[in-house]
């Protein structure tokens, strides 16, 4: 109560105390009223449902690529077991330490507590390698949460996606541990066979531009003491390859996409333009390709590195995206073009999709306020004719 000894804590308590209500606020008891059940609590929850798919499939393979690279037999139970050791950590420390400063800031602030983190932990969480230091967890997620939401006003204030704030972070600051051939699979104590290479897709990519080798062939030998068909088209779409624990499956993340379009939570403009603005730019690199990675089947853009869960997971934010209409195109758009061309033209950043979507969310207010002043233009043309 105001006044008691506990006040400050007043915010923790309710935000606890009503996890699990629905607001009773409604828009009028007689006539027409707008019957719209969608909160914030709704929305982040539908995400979190959305991302299910890729975590149950990041901790299946993680153990896969575990015991492919070590040479030993294993059932699926076997492959979840030692994926739940690797990733439940990770998404442990994400929940607690994020939680933790999120509920700082609420005693603070005398702010109410948002839903907003139950999305950001597990996105943290899911951009991660398998084997990152928890400790590097823990820093990156304060950091994400801090600089890159509570400086801005906390939930729903803020410029830039909370999740690629942590992994951009960790890349700057301790890029030996989010980065490289060996980071990717879960070895423990083990070694792996003779003749592997932990190197990504991407990786392998950027050799072969390097070494003047058809893409498509570097990728068909790559690993090729572990079989046939690591790098195949097909595999990499469904996902068994090495990779950031959510990243690697664009068939977990398509799924993703169609729960969040269903429900109304995502744009599907964001989504379907930033895979088209990816497919542009790699044929627009294919005319002119200097060497073989410009080369590239444009296509084989969607399935390496975190192309698909970036589009579908992180350029959606509803908060750091643009917001109107015409917006959402140009600014898909344009991360499915900036990721292809960092991918390519900069062996610095490997990946792109990170940068692209910071990049894009810093200028999504910049494109909505032209495409509302373009509006405005046009209705006055109207108007005066």
């Amino acid at each position: 109560m105001k006044g008691g000894k506990w006040e400050k804590f007043y915010t923790l308590y309710e935000g606890h105390r009503t996890i699990a209500f629905a607001p009773d606020l409604i828009t009028g008891s007689k006539g027409a009223q707008i019957k719209d059940a969608t909160d914030l609590k709704r929305i982040m929850i539908t995400v979190v449902i959305a991302m299910i798919p890729a975590l149950i499939f990041g901790i299946l393979n993680v153990g896969h690529q575990h015991f492919l690279v070590t040479g030993e037999e294993a059932t699926w139970l076997d492959k979840a077991l030692v994926g739940m050791i690797a990733v439940l950590p990770i998404l442990i420390v994400s929940y607690a330490v994020g939680l933790s400063t999120e509920f700082t800031f609420c005693v603070i602030r005398n702010h109410p507590i948002s839903e907003g983190f139950l999305v950001t932990g597990m996105l943290i969480a899911l951009v991660m390698p398998p084997n990152i230091p928890l400790w590097q967890v823990g820093l990156a997620t304060v950091f994400a949460v801090v600089v890159g939401k509570e400086v801005f006003g906390g939930t729903g204030m803020n410029i830039l996606n909370v999740a690629m704030t942590a992994r951009a972070f960790l890349y700057f600051a301790y890029p030996a541990q989010i980065s490289g051939d060996q980071v990717w699979t879960y070895l423990g104590d083990k070694a792996p066979i003779d003749g592997y290479s932990g190197a990504t897709a991407l990786a392998v990519a950027y050799n072969a531009g390097i070494d003047e080798v058809a893409v498509t062939d570097a990728l068909a030998k790559h690993n090729s003491v572990l079989g046939d068909g690591m790098f195949s088209f097909a595999n990499m779409f469904m996902g068994w390859i090495p990779g950031s624990i959510g990243e690697t499956s664009v068939l977990m993340a398509l799924i993703g996409a169609v729960i969040l379009i269903g429900t109304g939570v995502a744009s599907w403009k964001i989504i379907f333009s930033g895979f088209a603005g990816a497919y542009v730019m790699g044929l627009i690199l294919n005319l002119f390709a200097a060497n073989q990675f410009m080369a590239m089947p444009p296509q084989y853009h969607w399935v390496m590195g975190g192309l698909a869960f970036g589009v579908v997971f992180m350029a959606t934010d509803p908060v750091s995206a643009a917001q109107t209409e015409v917006g959402k195109w140009i600014y898909g758009f344009l991360i499915g073009v900036l990721t292809v061309i960092i991918r390519v033209t900069n062996p610095a950043y490997p990946e792109g999709i990170m940068l692209a979507v910071l990049f894009m969310n810093v200028f999504a207010p910049l494109i909505d306020h032209y495409v509302v002043k373009a509006n405005k233009k046009r209705r006055l043309q109207r108007a005066t004719v």
